[in-house]
């Protein structure tokens, strides 16, 4: 290991000496755990970060370029018989694709449940209406019975977090990985977060680093990355040799995905493209949901906050706003887009404006009141301008979007089990069945349908007698 001398010429060098501030009183241990979270930082690129996004020298998105925005072409949900039968089609082309083994899927499950009050990683929150199955479980089981109806299970890569990821992989092992043929855990990477005045990055103890993850644009990277001691294959070597060519993409806190969904996954082939999206459309201008448009030809995805007012607004001779496509964090990639794009590109970081606490001068550790800090996140959406081609996708919210976020009101697990229950009712009224509604339209009991038992509401109705009334909370398993 390098010695204080040589460490502090370093961090000098880039204004960053401060983090030696207590070298003196750690141990051996505590010296070598600070050493190497110094040598991961590549400070450098962390300048420069500062420069643009801390000090306001310069930023990833010009305010200009927001006016050359124009609607984005979609592929709306069918409304005809033509429309449907050729989503029949492009389904069709999915469940190919999936029978021959070449879809993989990754699943970024970084977070934890701070906001929901669970301790834990979000993955495990219990969110099943009726069984109180976690989110890992739910999304797991969507695979198992994929693989029974095409024969072939897609391999699952779990995205973790330094922090969760032992927590996860222990959940996974305590639960017989839920029945999967294949499932492999990937860290994200991290970023340190730096003074929101000063840029300088914040120590959490004495010999700790305040670092944070560095988004879900970091999956691609990591992906990349070698695993465990540096000598295993990649995630996206691994998926070579299993002949997994086309990623489907999703978050853990949505418990309503269609995960490796043929359909989106037969257009995304035919289209030819490298990167595709789920859309749905925005409730309102307010919808803390980002954008897809074209700028200047190109497809991208706008964040809310980054989007004019008077172009969040906007509606077109219909009523309909202008600027509808909200993005949900669904997504179909090419292996070899992840592959050429890792080599040669490196997505935009973006600020987040965050409480963090820190060390102060003296060695008090500070809890803020105020956002006090700023961390870098990439997204996986900037990528898209990058694809030479892409297909956007509406599916109805109602169907496929639902996300865990808080813990009361909005997107929480009161609205996320209502929801759930809601879906199920529909597919037991598909299949003939009698579901009671309450005046707006919802279920007014917990209702569960188990993807082994079903995958959808055709798979149900060869299963539910017709006429069948359903009077009370039930969970078909």
């Amino acid at each position: 290991m390098a010695s204080k001398q040589e460490w502090a010429a370093r961090l000098e060098k880039h204004g960053q000496g401060h983090l030696l501030r207590h070298w003196d009183g750690l141990d051996a241990d505590g010296r070598d755990a600070l050493a190497r979270e110094i040598d991961c930082i590549d400070f450098d690129r962390l300048a420069t970060l500062v420069a643009e996004l801390v000090k306001g020298e310069g930023g990833t998105t010009a305010e200009a370029d927001l006016d050359r925005i124009r609607p984005i072409d979609v592929a709306r949900m069918p409304r005809t018989d033509a429309e449907r039968a050729d989503r029949r089609r492009a389904a069709d082309a999915g469940e190919e694709a999936l029978a021959a083994g070449e879809v993989g899927v990754v699943l970024v499950a970084g977070g934890s449940g701070t906001r929901l009050g669970f301790d834990g990683p979000k993955g495990t929150f219990p969110i099943g209406p009726v069984s109180s199955a976690s989110l890992f479980q739910i999304h797991a089981e969507k695979l198992v019975a994929l693989g029974r109806r095409h024969g072939k299970q897609p391999p699952l890569y779990v995205m973790t977090s330094h922090e969760n990821h032992d927590a996860t992989v222990r959940f996974f092992a305590d639960h017989d990985r839920f029945g999967l043929d294949h499932v492999r855990f990937f860290v994200q990477g991290r970023m340190p977060a730096v003074d929101r005045a000063t840029g300088a990055i914040l120590l959490s103890g004495p010999g700790r680093i305040a670092m944070s993850p560095d988004g879900h644009g970091g999956t691609l990277a990591a992906l990349a990355a070698r695993g465990g001691d540096g000598r295993a294959p990649s995630c996206l070597d691994e998926m070579r040799e299993l002949g997994a060519r086309t990623l489907f993409y999703f978050q853990v806190d949505n418990p309503m995905v269609d995960v490796a969904d043929p359909t989106f996954i037969g257009l995304h082939r035919r289209g030819e493209a490298e990167l595709s999206l789920k859309v749905v459309e925005k409730r309102s201008p307010d919808e803390k949901v980002g954008v897809v448009v074209e700028l200047d030809g190109r497809p991208r995805v706008v964040e809310y906050s980054d989007l004019p007012r008077a172009l969040a607004e906007a509606r077109d001779h219909d009523g309909q706003l202008t600027y509808w496509a909200g993005s949900i964090a669904i997504h179909v990639l090419e292996r070899s887009f992840v592959e050429r794009l890792v080599g040669v590109h490196l997505l935009p970081f973006h600020r987040a404006v965050k409480k963090v606490p820190f060390l102060d001068a003296s060695g008090r550790l500070v809890e803020p009141a105020e956002p006090n800090a700023v961390k870098f996140e990439q997204f996986i959406f900037d990528a898209l301008p990058e694809a030479r081609s892409h297909v956007v996708v509406e599916t109805d919210r109602r169907v496929e979007f639902e996300p865990l976020k808080n813990a009361r009101g909005p997107d929480s697990p009161d609205t996320v089990r209502q929801s759930m229950s809601d879906l199920f009712g529909s597919w037991l009224e598909q299949a003939g069945a009698v579901v009671p509604r309450r005046p707006d339209g919802s279920v007014p009991f917990a209702i569960e349908i188990s993807p082994l038992y079903a995958r959808d509401a055709h798979e149900l109705k060869a299963k539910i007698e017709p006429g069948t009334v359903i009077e009370g909370p039930i969970h078909l398993r």
